[in-house]
């Protein structure tokens, strides 16, 4: 296919590397930041503009790949009537779209996704599509970049699964940078944890999450916990977190088993 993708954040960026390695063809980066936008298209030999009032009228697919809350003044300029144009994000109705076409839709990819990555991982994609032609374009587009098959979700899917993803990687990845910031200030590196974090999250192949839980927490071990307390005193985030956490694992509040 012709692809033109509107953006050149994280998701514009790996997308495009995604579909220039299925074979399609980026006609067009169309970015307000010119500069990011010039390097994708160096990378991938073709043009760019930032102005939309030139973009490419001639692609097969249009996908907006920008911030959520940019796609309505993306649409509001955008006139692609036949054409299929899609936006990327979970949070936003496909709806943000029918004033640009009448084949419009949502193509959502469910993974964290950084420009600077040089493995990109497996991109599970989720469509939405107005009619049977916008839903069969962005299937196959879909099934190109992810050989295992293409989901359809609609808005109240997505926004929940949006949910989750945001529960599993960017909430756990916040406790790691905590966890990067603890032991630089207690003399531990963090490097040592990696094996820990890497089996926890292998295991999850395997088995549910519930059946998982280990630790003083799930063992009820109220004078190890009390040890970690006392010690994440001069660490007071970390602290409110652990206290947090632990109440939810012990399921109750720890001021009663004191």
């Amino acid at each position: 296919m012709n692809i033109v993708i509107i953006g050149s954040g994280n998701v514009a960026a790996v997308l495009g590397r995604k579909f220039v390695a299925a074979g399609h063809h980026i006609v067009q980066i169309l970015s307000r930041n010119a500069s990011a936008a010039s390097d994708l298209a160096y990378e991938w030999n073709t043009e760019s503009a930032n102005y939309s009032s030139l973009i490419n009228k001639d692609a097969d697919v249009y996908i907006i790949a920008v911030a959520d809350d940019a796609i309505v003044d993306v649409a509001n300029d955008l006139r692609l009537p036949g054409k299929v144009v899609a936006h990327t994000a979970a949070a936003v109705k496909m709806d943000a779209l029918k004033e640009v076409t009448d084949n419009y839709g949502v193509f959502y990819p469910l993974q964290s996704l950084r420009k600077e990555q040089e493995q990109i991982p497996e991109i599970p994609i989720y469509i939405e599509g107005v009619n049977e032609q916008t839903k069969n374009v962005l299937n196959k587009l879909a099934r190109s970049v992810y050989k295992e098959a293409s989901f359809s979700a609609d808005f109240d899917k997505r926004t929940k699964l949006h949910i989750g993803a945001v529960l599993v990687n960017n909430f756990s990845n916040h406790i790691f940078s905590l966890a990067e910031t603890y032991c630089k200030k207690e003399g531990i590196e963090f490097a040592e944890l990696l094996p820990l974090i890497d089996n926890t999250f292998y295991r999850l192949h395997d088995a549910a999450p519930s059946s998982l839980q280990t630790g003083p927490a799930a063992r009820g071990d109220m004078e190890t916990i009390n040890k970690h307390r006392a010690l994440l005193d001069k660490h007071p985030q970390l602290l409110k977190l652990y206290e947090f956490l632990t109440e939810s694992i012990l399921g109750q509040p720890l001021k009663q088993l004191d």
